[in-house]
């Protein structure tokens, strides 16, 4: 029997095609003249760009902003108070009031009494700037209403009167925006040490017959998402409105469409959710109904880019007794499971995508704590590598019986070969007559394909975990400077299509893991590609390896170190397996052992043989 080997050719030929596209762009590359010329003109272009970028941001963010008063100014302070009307009655300076912990500092500003400024406080970007999720007019919060005498006010126009005071150990700013000294819209922030969720209450006092009750009141809350992330494209890809409604549901605006909105019903939370890190505004009496809406502000992947998406919400409250009161709580921090899941009143950890149904199931409950148990005693990338050891064994009986198929096919080979020789002109014949040896010998086609089926969920598990896990940003391992991004080992002075301007090794080792298990697991498969139907496997054997190169190139650099190791792991267990464990005489002898006995047939086969007579029946009586 002929044994399907490492086929040297076959080596030769995926390190031809690699270095053959190599060589393409290499050739293609301008001089070094012409290279020092376009990086000129692109430094130019970029700096032109960047500069109208700036130019543009400050001019929405000069627009979001509240135009600034002159206090000093009487004009000015007429003006302010003839336009806001019973609200002028607080005219406090300009200026901004600190809320902070030991890991979250936060900037409230008099003009709207609104976070102008959430910063982590233990948390930087991959170009060691602190991590800020709110920042220089990037967000906007405030509340739309009508007055008595028909005036159209926004609370992000008005002045609030700061006080800070302290509850135990808790800090508690309240901004007033005062009618008179008894007369009051409040915003009440408290926040704990140690506590990225923030209380926040919106509460008035003797506002009943200042609101015009009779004319909608909206709750708007827009942000812009600040970039973070070495990639943006990668970072975009998981950027997203989240939210929970009616009684624990979770749904998403979409994170690749360039727009998305959505008006939902009986919310409990909304997270403006930016890869790593979040801000979420939740309710202790969830929101009536809710107008989401998602725009995408990356085209391309550009190092230029400082801002990933767009988010705007709107919400439509209702007074109680004609006095506002609203119960809610901000939270600014990492989407870390362990941090999220402190905060069981409103289950924020479900803003973490893990993935759908039971994959996301498997990732949440088995592999993000057992990776967990494993960090918190090993380096990061060697818990990677010890997960995905164990991983690989606790398959490795799936790993058996598909490799065990594959054998019994092998062994079959000789007489499916004779079978297509001697019926080569009927193709109906030739597959009544395969199909008949194999249920003779005990033998299916399919078996080697449901075990591959069965670790569909877990490799899809990880395929999710590794984007999702927090534990892996900004943790360094061997070459990569962060196994949560890309890792770089050669910079490129131009720009591949679909692959990008570096070279990352992981991925490299990954293929090239690929290509040498798919040596061992094509052989019989490919010798049944001459059947009807069935797809060039030689060419899937390179295509493959070539996608996890150029797909790969920009993902988590512990996602592709996974798929090295796991596919290094699985040829040497089909080794182990092929060397002391199979005996492809034994499984020979079995097979003829199969043959002699009486096969029953199922109805299914059944009814499929008698398809398969009909039909051949029916094209022997055509051709009469």
């Amino acid at each position: 029997m002929e044994e399907k080997k490492l086929d040297i050719n076959s080596i030769i030929g995926f390190v031809l095609i690699f270095g053959i596209l190599i060589f393409m762009f290499y050739q293609n590359q301008p001089t070094p003249e012409e290279l020092e010329a376009q990086k000129a003109e692109q430094a130019k272009i970029e700096a032109e760009a960047k500069q109208a970028a700036e130019i543009e941001a400050v001019k929405v963010m000069e627009a979001d902003k509240p135009a600034a008063i002159n206090l000093q100014d009487s004009v000015a302070v007429a003006d302010y108070k003839n336009s806001v009307g019973a609200f002028g009655f607080t005219t406090a300076s300009e200026g901004t009031t600190v809320l902070e912990n030991e890991i979250l500092h936060l900037e409230v500003a008099n003009k709207g009494g609104q976070i102008v400024g959430a910063k982590m406080k233990n948390f930087v970007t991959y170009d060691s700037i602190p991590v800020y999720l709110i920042k220089d007019a990037n967000a906007n919060f405030g509340i739309n209403f009508t007055t008595s005498d028909n005036r159209v006010l926004n609370t992000k126009d008005l002045f609030f009167e700061p006080s800070l005071t302290k509850s135990g150990d808790n800090q508690v700013l309240s901004m007033k925006a005062k009618v008179d000294n008894s007369r009051f819209l409040e915003y009440r922030y408290e926040m704990k040490p140690d506590e990225y969720l923030v209380d926040f209450t919106i509460r008035s006092q003797g506002l009943n017959g200042v609101v015009n009750t009779s004319r909608p009141i909206d709750l708007e809350w827009n942000l812009k998402g600040i970039r973070h992330d070495k990639s943006v494209q990668y970072e975009n890809r998981y950027t997203e409105v989240m939210y929970n409604y009616e009684d624990g549901k979770i749904d998403y605006l979409s994170a690749s469409s360039s727009e998305d909105e959505e008006t939902e019903s009986d919310l409990r939370w909304i997270s403006y959710k930016q890869h790593f890190f979040t801000s979420i505004l939740a309710t202790k009496k969830n929101f009536k109904t809710a107008n989401l809406r998602s725009q995408n502000l990356v085209e391309e992947e550009n190092k230029e880019i400082a801002f990933t998406k767009n988010f705007e919400t709107s919400i439509p409250i209702s007074l109680e007794g004609g006095e506002f009161s609203e119960s809610l709580n901000w939270y600014y921090g990492p989407t870390d499971i362990k941090v999220l899941s402190q905060y069981d009143e409103y289950e924020l950890e479900d803003t973490i995508y893990f993935g759908w149904g039971i994959f996301g199931w498997i990732n949440r409950y088995v592999f993000t704590p057992f990776y967990s148990f494993l960090s918190s005693f090993l380096p990061f990338g060697i818990a990677i590598v010890v997960m995905t050891i164990l991983v690989r064994l606790a398959l490795s009986p799936v790993t058996y019986k598909s490799y065990l198929s594959q054998a019994k096919m092998k062994v079959l080979k000789p007489e499916i070969t004779e079978i297509n020789e001697k019926y080569k002109d009927n193709a109906m014949k030739k597959q009544q007559e395969t199909m008949k040896l194999y249920g003779k010998a005990g033998v299916s086609p399919m078996s080697g394909c449901i075990p591959a089926l069965m670790q569909l969920p877990i490799f899809y598990a990880l395929f999710m975990f590794f984007p999702t896990s927090f534990a892996l940003r900004q943790k360094s391992f061997l070459w990569a400077e962060d196994l949560s991004s890309y890792d770089t080992i050669f910079n490129l002075p131009f720009s591949i299509p679909f692959y990008g301007d570096h070279v990352s090794l992981f991925p490299i080792l990954a293929s090239v893991a690929i290509f040498f298990y798919m040596t061992l697991t094509t052989g019989q498969t490919m010798q049944m590609q001459q059947q009807p139907g069935m797809p060039n496997m030689k060419f899937i054997m390179y295509l493959s390896p070539l996608m996890m190169l150029f797909f790969f190139n920009n993902y988590a650099s512990g996602l592709s170190l996974y798929y090295f190791i796991s596919n290094l792991i699985t040829i040497f267990i089909m080794l182990a397996i092929k060397k002391y464990i199979l005996d492809e005489d034994k499984i020979h002898a079995q097979i003829q052992e199969n043959k002699k006995k009486p096969k029953k047939e199922n109805k299914f086969q059944k009814k499929m043989r008698e398809m398969m007579e009909q039909a051949e029946e029916q094209k022997k009586a055509g051709r009469r």
